[in-house]
């Protein structure tokens, strides 16, 4: 399937090398398509690790063993394949995931429990045992690679390679964070969404960067949707080399603790607008804005519903400021609202207050807005001080094009 770039996209950053770090990439063809398809990233002795992962009840083997191996902290290596999830696949998916972590701990003299697995793409086809054998057997001897390339070799139906990067000084350290993500669609947060892979050189507890990368996570990658299908491979594993010299963080009482989790909200907010920017057939990147709540909980929870209803999407797609699409989908949400204190609004400009429309509203400089590619949706509950943001994108026929041709 050849793609179109997506009109929301952005380049690619520059992103320094990080201590401890080392990626390759190689092709094992899982798929009928002239690009590499396997990425592994060799990590020094000692580094730590933390995860998030799907709460799906059909979670792939991946997801299994990496949820149950994070819990141990420690990692010497990830392997990534693309163009086949190896999910809903029974024992024949097991038995391909720890083939390839026999095969890398075997190379690197570690335990098999310290080897991460990833892997995306269809659905119920299990990953043929030897093409992944001869594929981690390419990448273990293959040059070391960029990021840029890494994160291309994870797509799928990704149409830019996506990246981001942020530092910070820590313990008068300065320590690198870089990362990589895939995602286009199949994209609604539960817990974690799409594959996301953050590296950095900062020396951390195990249990200090599970609690960092959980909070930055429901800010951000449970902040996001394209289309309300949450996948059954969804990772977000964030890796510490300890290489950059630094006292270990265990805590917030640490100096530059703050500055580390910021830096680490900050990745993960990046990468999370760049998944919603390669949305499958996007066309304009949304933000809305829910605040007077009766808890942030349920303003996030309404703040979904806004962003993952097809007639609000649509609309906002055909540059329609249909704001009564915005009341039904509050209204469905199961939350707490009361019609006449009910506000909304697109790109700053109020169209509804207390429940009806403003009197002068002038639709005018709202259909400017949502001409452009970046809109904004304002919903006031006026109930408390509940407050939630939530990013999504535009429902067009291009989602349709995409997703009827998935598997050819």
């Amino acid at each position: 399937m050849d793609l179109a770039r997506s009109p929301l996209a952005l380049p690619f950053p520059q992103m320094p090398p990080v201590s401890g770090v080392t990626l390759r990439v190689a092709r094992a063809q899982y798929k009928d398509w002239d690009r590499a398809d396997l990425t592994y990233a060799e990590l020094a002795e000692g580094t730590v690790v933390a995860g998030v992962f799907t709460r799906s009840a059909c979670p792939s083997s991946e997801v299994e063993l990496g949820r149950k191996n994070v819990k141990l902290g420690r990692a010497r290596a990830l392997v990534v394949n693309a163009g086949n999830s190896n999910a809903f696949t029974g024992y024949r998916g097991r038995q391909a995931v720890e083939q390839i972590m026999d095969q890398v701990a075997s190379g690197l003299g570690c335990a098999r429990e310290q080897v991460f697995v990833s892997s995306t793409g269809v659905i119920g086809v299990p990953l043929p045992l030897d093409k992944a054998r001869a594929g981690v057997a390419a990448v273990l001897d293959a040059v070391p690679a960029t990021w840029e390339d890494a994160a291309n070799t994870i797509a799928t139906t990704d149409t830019f390679a996506k990246g981001a990067a942020a530092s910070a000084m820590v313990d008068g350290q300065r320590v690198e964070l870089c990362a990589i993500v895939k995602g286009s669609g199949m994209i609604a947060p539960d817990m974690a969404t799409m594959l996301g892979y953050i590296f950095t050189d900062a020396s951390i507890t195990p249990e200090f960067l599970q609690q960092l990368l959980a909070s930055a996570n429901q800010q951000t990658f449970s902040c996001i949707t394209v289309d309300s299908d949450t996948s059954t491979s969804d990772t977000v594993l964030a890796f510490a080399t300890g290489m950059a010299g630094n006292t270990q963080l265990a805590s917030f009482d640490d100096a530059g603790a703050d500055a580390f989790a910021a830096a680490l909200h900050d990745v993960c907010r990046q990468l999370a607008h760049l998944v919603v920017r390669d949305g499958e057939g996007a066309s304009k990147f949304i933000e809305i804005r829910v605040s007077g709540a009766d808890s942030d909980q349920s303003a996030h929870k309404i703040g979904l519903s806004i962003a993952n209803s097809p007639l609000v999407k649509t609309a906002i797609a055909g540059q329609d400021a249909n704001w009564g699409r915005v009341v039904m989908a509050v209204g469905k949400a199961g939350e707490p609202a009361d019609r006449d204190r009910l506000s909304i609004g697109f790109g700053g400009i109020w169209a509804a207050r207390n429940g009806q429309p403003l009197a002068d509203y002038d639709e005018a400089p709202v259909a400017a807005h949502l001409e452009g590619t970046e809109i904004t949706i304002e919903v006031d509950l006026n109930l408390g001080d509940g407050a939630a943001t939530v990013w999504t994108c535009d429902l067009t026929h291009g989602y349709i094009d995409i997703n009827a041709d998935y598997r050819s």
